[in-house]
């Protein structure tokens, strides 16, 4: 993409950012670059993944998610305060998207802190998986551009943003090899983040500043066809980067769940 567009499509980024609170229709953010609506939404989505509205639809899900932690304000109040006017439309987008209700992510600090303590008390991190042929096994390695110790979460999604459960995770206690087995032929998208070991709670709830990745290019899985070897990079957030929407320490939970159930055979 040419640095003009790239540029661009940074300062609307910026522009929805500091007016998330507002209204902000197609053609609001098209005439901020002096695009017409289908242009600005076929150089954002080539750029970002996603169409300007479903992304700005995330970030006030991000929103949503920072003032159930950091306000007293009502769950009606913080729909409303993102544009939401039905309380039952934004508690179903919200649960769909992060993985739990508004009120299950409210009182969920404490369940956050024991999933991480429990996870850096593990002792065994492999989780045996059925072999299956060789056309449903996606592999690769995940490299960091800085060094850290703590948990590495890695999945395929089905859009290009870590939203909802994704299709295929699991959790991984170091950098370098990872594998995925058994995944069915379709488009996927590989996202993945980093939670280091002295992080905080509120910091797992609201993973703003973690390490992350996410593939630009979907994956495709085909009947009889080897998944080429994916080499993956965690880099530090970027502008162009979508917010983490899933709920990281729902994704604990299963994982450690996943174990229990395998160390009690």
């Amino acid at each position: 993409m040419e640095t003009t567009l790239v540029t661009e499509i940074d300062e609307v980024i910026a522009y929805i950012h500091q007016n998330i609170y507002e209204p902000l229709p197609l053609a609001r953010l098209a005439r901020h670059v002096a695009y017409s609506p289908y242009h600005f939404t076929r150089i954002f989505k080539e750029r970002i993944g996603l169409s300007p509205l479903y992304y700005v639809s995330a970030l006030r899900l991000q929103k949503a998610k920072d003032l159930l932690l950091s306000t007293n304000l009502s769950i009606r109040d913080i729909g409303l305060e993102i544009g939401q006017q039905s309380l039952g439309t934004f508690t179903t987008r919200f649960t769909e998207r992060v993985g739990m209700t508004p009120s299950q992510f409210r009182n969920s600090t404490i369940q956050a802190d024991h999933y991480f303590r429990s996870l850096q008390q593990l002792d065994d991190w492999r989780t045996s998986l059925p072999v299956f042929h060789q056309h449903g096994r996606l592999h690769g390695t995940i490299h960091a551009t800085s060094p850290f110790e703590g948990v590495i979460l890695i999945g395929l999604f089905a859009k290009p943003i870590p939203e909802g459960l994704p299709l295929y995770g699991t959790l991984l206690s170091s950098l370098g090899d990872f594998c995925f087995t058994g995944v069915k032929p379709g488009t996927y998208y590989l996202m993945a983040t980093s939670v280091s070991w002295e992080m905080q709670a509120i910091d797992i709830l609201l993973p703003k500043t973690t390490l992350r990745t996410r593939s630009r290019e979907p994956i495709v899985v085909k009947p009889f066809t080897p998944v080429p070897h994916q080499e993956v990079m965690l880099y530090p957030p970027r502008q162009d980067d979508p917010p983490i929407l899933i709920s990281l320490p729902l994704l604990m939970n299963n994982f450690l769940n996943r174990v229990t159930r395998q160390n009690a055979r």
